[in-house]
């Protein structure tokens, strides 16, 4: 009975760190926060999902003014450490579009240090010990009955992150191609004749779209996987009923955390770069037609 009671108590710890702080419309047309995983999923679509929107935004403010104090602050004689790292970011990620992005597109640097710099800063709340914040938004002094810190955790950020990618490259292949030329290519590609212009169709346009979601999708993954051994880990410590399981939870906790440090701006990095690469290829398919 011990056994059982324990494993519901696990499951539960789980299931909370998992849960959003949802807001929406209930079944009975009154507006509020979910208290229940049932009660967010009847919210349906239009729901929001206020920590993921509120860590998302803050993140982004936090970003613009960290970078904005660099600019205002830069001089032409010895830099500061903080000018010096600014720098050093905007360099590395000018080579790398330099290297991937063959064409004269003023935007294209900015953008990839956005994502790269954006997106960094949403992973690296997943550094952030699961039961903090969580448990203190959670506690009775605040009452919320979930949250999540981490919004690339959340499949809304990820993916809409990707399809604004996505609504640049089909801005960029018209901008480029022009729209006959744009509908000419997903219609006449890769079979010239009129007569496979279904088949055409029905490749590029599964090509097109794969692009947003695998981006998304990618990203999403990667960081729901490792949120959720940093939770099992945390169930691990949460659930011991030893020394030697805690300390092994404990060791297994630091280890996933110093690994996790590289999958951090690692997944930034790789979104960045297949957002740059993915309009890089907008504009060579001009160039070969």
């Amino acid at each position: 009975m011990a056994s059982e009671t324990e494993s519901m108590s696990v499951s539960y710890y789980i299931g909370r760190h998992l849960q959003n702080l949802t807001f929406g419309q209930h079944p009975d047309g009154s507006w509020g926060i979910a208290q229940t995983p049932e009660q967010a999923e009847a919210m349906g679509f239009m729901a929001i999902h206020l920590d993921t929107m509120g860590f998302s935004v803050g993140l982004g403010l936090i970003f613009l003014g960290l970078f904005r104090l660099a600019a205002s602050g830069a001089t032409a004689g010895v830099p500061g450490a903080w000018q010096n790292f600014v720098e050093m970011v905007l360099d590395f990620i000018d080579d790398v579009v330099s290297s991937t992005f063959p064409h004269k597109v003023g935007y294209v640097a900015p953008m990839a240090l956005t994502i790269f710099i954006w997106v960094f800063l949403m992973n690296l709340m997943d550094l952030v010990p699961v039961d903090w914040i969580p448990g203190l938004m959670k506690s009775e002094a605040v009452g919320l009955p979930a949250f999540k810190i981490v919004p690339t955790t959340d499949v809304n950020i990820t993916l809409g992150l990707a399809i604004g990618v996505f609504a640049l490259v089909i801005a960029a292949s018209i901008i480029a191609k022009g729209v006959k030329g744009f509908i000419g290519e997903l219609a006449l590609h890769p079979f010239p004749s009129k007569l496979l212009i279904p088949l055409n169709l029905l490749i590029e346009l599964s090509t097109l779209l794969a692009k947003p979601l695998s981006l998304g999708m990618r990203l999403f993954a990667n960081l729901y996987a490792a949120e959720m051994i940093f939770i099992l880990i945390a169930a691990l410590l949460f659930g011991a009923g030893s020394i030697a399981l805690f300390l092994l939870g404990g060791f297994a906790h630091w280890a996933w955390a110093v690994f996790h440090i590289l999958v951090v701006p690692l997944q930034a990095f790789i979104f960045s770069v297949l957002a740059v690469v993915y309009l890089a290829s907008a504009y060579e398919v001009e160039e070969e037609h």
